[in-house]
């Protein structure tokens, strides 16, 4: 049994999706040679080799490459995950705590479906230990808008802010430059082109029980007191975690 989560959030000098999409094909050649009879894959909702997004056609180039595997698979398309140590839900309320008003890409209207980690944890636990081949949309119970997502996070932490829409280009533009002031990409061109495109939504039921509603309840003193940085994680993973 192999459970599989490798992969990379955006193109960098240190690493980029084409490196991941080699790898994780070398792993799964390494885990037929070794009598590996079942792989668990994380993926993404709404892969296509054929999107211009290089999240989303690599995603794709995987999925075909392990149902061609002659492997038996169980492939599990997440949205966005919540949890501990999670990257963008605590970063929103980090930002929601700092500025005044908050950007939103556009019209904010297009949807997300957050799941909790344990979630998606339990649901590969338990499809790894059957031999049906399936592919899973791993979605949480509550539904949002982008602009829902921000403002129940605002109204739970206790920092409701005013939002206003904004062109893509200037929203990416913002979000580089908060970038730059903590060592980190907050957010790519790709990202928002995805979000806005709704492939982080899908019209079917949850696979996860916890509402993400819930947890930023039981969590609304410590979420987004610290920022939390992606580039950290990949430089020194022992000390990024850590300080948070």
């Amino acid at each position: 049994m192999l459970y599989n989560t490798y992969w990379v959030r955006f193109n960098h000098p240190l690493f980029r999706h084409a490196d991941a999409v080699r790898n994780t094909l070398v792993l799964f050649e390494a885990a037929r040679r070794a009598g590996v009879r079942r792989i668990v894959h994380i993926s993404i909702t709404n892969p296509s080799e054929d999107s211009p997004l290089e999240y989303f056609s690599g995603k794709a180039r995987l999925e075909r490459a392990l149902i061609e595997s002659g492997l038996s698979y169980a492939i599990l398309r997440p949205t966005v995950l919540f949890g501990k140590e999670d990257i963008l839900i605590n970063n929103i309320a980090w930002l929601l705590r700092r500025l005044p008003v908050f950007g939103v890409f556009g019209d904010g209207v297009y949807k997300l479906q957050p799941i909790y980690v344990d979630d998606l944890a339990a649901l590969a636990v338990a499809w790894g230990g059957v031999q049906e081949d399936v592919i899973i949309n791993a979605i949480g119970p509550e539904t949002f808008t982008y602009r829902e997502l921000v403002t129940t996070i605002g109204r739970l932490i206790g920092a409701r802010r005013s939002m206003i829409g904004v062109p893509p280009t200037v929203g990416y533009w913002v979000g580089r430059a908060v970038g730059s002031l903590v060592g980190d990409v907050t957010i790519t061109r790709e990202e928002i082109a995805g979000l806005m495109a709704n492939l982080l939504y899908v019209a079917t039921p949850p696979t996860g029980a916890t509402k993400l509603t819930d947890w930023i309840a039981a969590h609304a003193d410590t979420l987004g007191r610290r920022y939390t940085s992606e580039l950290a994680r990949r430089r020194d993973r022992v000390r990024a975690y850590r300080s948070n």
